[in-house]
């Protein structure tokens, strides 16, 4: 199976019913993969939806599963993902839906915007996203050193 790769950003509107296009290339091959929604609070600028395939939601799944039992944060981050994500299938149309409460958190309404992360994507309400891709190219001189 060839990997599908998340890169560009993409701007799609946000129908009444929190329906999101997702872009062709974007989608999976086989028809009924359910995509992980998760409301990702990492940001200074707010939330936004993390968007996880199945291998990586195996993956981020193996390294939780992976920390010592007696560390009170493995509960922490299986609570707060396990009550703050979702399983979607894309509809014939190739949308998704954003939970409704989901979607609140995240500040989209009406638009949004997509972003790759090459094996995941995130969906950001596109005046957060603005400050996030500032601060970001503030950051990249030093992000590309790791590359080194």
């Amino acid at each position: 199976m060839v990997p599908t790769y998340y890169n560009s950003c993409y701007r799609h509107g946000v129908d009444e019913k929190r329906r999101l296009q997702v872009p062709a290339k974007w989608r999976p091959s086989r028809q009924g993969t359910q995509l992980t929604l998760i409301l990702w609070p990492k940001s200074q600028e707010g939330p936004c939806v993390r968007v996880l395939p199945p291998e990586e939601m195996a993956e981020l799944m193996s390294a939780i599963d992976s920390m010592p039992n007696e560390d009170p944060k493995k509960t922490v981050l299986k609570r707060f993902i396990g009550s703050e994500s979702m399983q979607v299938t894309l509809d014939k149309a190739g949308r998704i839906c954003l939970p409704d409460d989901m979607a609140r958190q995240a500040g989209i309404q009406g638009e949004a915007v997509l972003v790759g992360l090459l094996d995941r994507f995130e969906i950001w309400n596109p005046d957060r996203y603005e400050k996030v891709k500032a601060a970001d190219a503030v950051m990249a001189t030093e992000a590309f050193k790791l590359m080194e």
